[in-house]
């Protein structure tokens, strides 16, 4: 029996989280060294099979690959069943990348304020722990193939992350700090289950018929993703347009909210903006990426028909959600209310290439996802080191950063550059793509785009100015730089940034297979050229979803 690699991958931090949970309480700042050593260490062997599962898939061989399944519930064709495609081993592997990160400059965060208090003992291990459930739930979203699975992990990942967001806040919010918290996990919580209610009456429909066309083991219903996607582009699972229409809005609902899409996406600012800087990455980084990524692999693979006929409308709130969370930014007086608008801007970018049902499109987005998990998490756990030495998010508070914190004013600079996508950094090159794919199908949705990236431009430059220039306002004097700690942190980030940005190749080598095997279950293929250039024998370019064998055009 071949070693269960994604099991494993998933199950380290899973383990992890109860061993982390159950060590001794800690009184002392030495005790409380213990468990965030050992949250740090099953974090990094998590990493390690991340990266050994990346190494071992070939982007050549078969969609799903490393697969693994074992019965579940039984009669009613249930399995945990794991496996990969390009797009969900990068976005794996860009999980267990953040996280030890993460923990790495949330490393006090959790440290009570005074640790003799009824809550102090045990807050070490509680958020470490957290942290570690919400990796595996977030793991098993990305490598499951059973839709039931990927349901329950889906819902499941809110509950770690409702008490990272109301237990642990930033200390930087005020006397009114621990009622909002409160509210903004409970606006997270609420938003996510309204929209997991709604796609499990989807799932429920879509079960319905598959038992219906007899695709189960003994002619009953199945959740297996392989054979509903088959029978579905084989025509053997012949849905009704109108139920998948409405099968289509229910999955989709719900990883709108996650993800988030203009108007479902109001629970977004609250959340980052009174988190921790790390539980905030966890947010936009890790867990919304679930969102997205499930569009790609439920909403197009499922519903083919009903993907294509809500594209338009999807597009537009794509649209909107682009301009209106750059407008919003730009108007920001708090820091991490900005980066969330921000964020709400982006997210808009990569739905709206998955929905441009073109190869560029779709690969851009993929390359978006990774590329805004990295850039975010510079600019955002930057934004929480300057922050924790201001004891303020108010960007009024700030300005002359760079005379007394060149380091932290130069990692904040480069964090902000990847977010407005200068050329050179990662996300350039997947804005580029997301953007020539929309121009290809919607011009004119591609042109009113483009204006996102000037405002994204505007609210970066501004808050950079404002912080890090000018005199040095009254408490950022004896601001400290960068310590090593910190600098570990964000230097394989910011080398992450400059390498994808630079060459690109190994994750779009990765990714664009999975993005050409999408396109063909949406029976979609790109717009010819109104004038194709004339052939150059001597010219070839690699691409997924063309119609010439293995994606090469010449």
């Amino acid at each position: 029996m071949p070693f269960p690699l994604l099991t494993v991958t998933a199950a380290v931090p899973a383990v992890g989280a109860v061993v982390t949970a159950a060590l001794p309480a800690a009184t002392t700042a030495a005790r409380r060294r213990t468990p965030k050593a050992v949250a740090l260490a099953f974090s990094a062997a998590t990493l390690a099979l991340a990266a050994v599962a990346t190494a071992r898939f070939d982007p050549g061989g078969d969609r799903y690959q490393l697969t693994e399944s074992y019965t579940w519930i039984r009669s009613f064709g249930i399995s945990f069943s794991l496996g990969v495609d390009g797009i969900g081993v990068v976005l794996a592997l860009l999980t267990a990348v953040l996280v030890p990160l993460v923990m790495l400059a949330s490393w006090h965060d959790a440290d009570p304020e005074d640790p003799h208090s009824f809550e102090g003992p045990r807050r070490t291990q509680g958020f470490f722990a957290l942290v570690l459930a919400v990796e595996a739930m977030v793991l098993v979203s990305f490598l499951s193939t059973d839709v039931f699975l990927f349901y329950v992990f889906f819902e499941a990942m809110l509950i770690p992350m409702y008490f990272l967001i109301g237990g642990f806040g930033d200390r930087a919010g005020g006397p009114d700090a621990a009622r909002q918290r409160s509210y903004a996990a409970v606006k997270f919580l609420l938003y996510n289950l309204v929209g997991g209610l709604v796609m499990l009456a989807a799932v429920v429909g879509l079960y319905t018929l598959t038992a219906r066309a007899g695709l189960g083991s003994g002619g009953g219903g199945t959740f297996d993703l392989a054979t509903i996607t088959r029978a579905v582009s084989d025509g053997k699972l012949a849905i009704d347009p109108t139920v998948g229409k409405a099968l289509f809005l229910g999955f989709f609902f719900a990883f709108a909210v996650k993800a988030p899409l203009w108007p479902l996406h109001t629970w977004l600012p609250n959340a980052m903006g009174e988190s921790t800087a790390g539980t905030a990455v966890l947010i936009t980084a890790v867990v919304d990426k679930v969102g997205t990524f499930a569009m790609l692999r439920y909403c197009l693979g499922l519903f083919p028909d009903a993907s294509t006929y809500f594209a338009p409308a999807i597009l537009v709130l794509s649209v909107v959600g682009i301009l209106y969370g750059a407008l919003l930014a730009v108007g920001q007086k708090d820091i991490k209310r900005l980066v969330a608008y921000a964020s709400i801007s982006h997210f808009g970018f990569i739905i709206l290439g998955i929905f441009a049902m073109t190869t560029q499109g779709q690969s851009g987005a993929t390359l978006y996802m990774v590329n805004h998990g990295i850039s975010t998490a510079v600019l955002m756990l930057v934004a929480g080191f300057l922050i924790s030495r201001r004891g303020s998010r108010l960007i009024a508070d700030f300005g002359g950063v760079q005379k007394v914190a060149p380091v932290l004013a130069g990692t904040f600079l480069v964090g902000g550059l990847a977010t407005l996508s200068l050329p050179g950094l990662a996300p350039f090159v997947s804005e580029f793509l997301v953007l020539v794919g929309t121009f290809t199908r919607y011009p004119a949705l591609g042109v009113v785009a483009t204006l996102g990236i000037v405002l994204a431009a505007l609210y970066v430059l501004v808050l950079y100015q404002r912080t890090m220039t000018g005199p040095v306002r009254e408490g950022v004097g004896s601001m400290a730089d960068l310590r090593v700690r910190e600098v570990a942190v964000v230097a394989p980030l910011i080398v992450l940034l400059v390498v994808l940005g630079v060459y690109p190749k190994p994750v779009a080598d990765i990714v664009n297979p999975a993005v050409g095997a999408t396109m063909a279950d949406v029976h979609r293929t790109d717009p010819k050229p109104a004038h194709p250039a004339a052939e150059q024998p001597w010219f070839s370019y690699t691409t997924a979803g063309t119609d010439s064998p293995g994606g090469v055009a010449k």
